[in-house]
């Protein structure tokens, strides 16, 4: 699996909430709505989710595996340093 392409769009509002992004996986495949959050320990990612009926939000795509979630985090996270520092 190939990360062919990753769109930052900066949030400039106050928040928790630093970016929504959208991953292209091997130029076919695109998954919209993933966030960069600051948290007390850094900055990291969540993947796209919805409400249920039981009111939690469930992950609607997401990695299987944790050194998958860690390249996404490190390539993405990456992504957004470069918007960052581009200004």
């Amino acid at each position: 699996m190939n990360i062919t392409d990753i769109r930052v769009r900066k949030i400039d509002k106050e928040g928790k909430m630093k970016a929504v992004v959208s991953i292209t996986i091997d130029d076919v495949f695109v998954v919209h709505d993933i966030k960069v959050i600051e948290g007390e320990k850094g900055l990291f990612i969540t993947m796209p989710s919805k409400k249920s009926a039981d009111g939690e939000f469930r992950d609607i795509a997401h990695p299987i595996t944790p050194d998958t979630r860690t390249m996404l985090q490190d390539k993405i996270l990456a992504a957004y340093d470069k918007v960052l520092k581009e200004g």
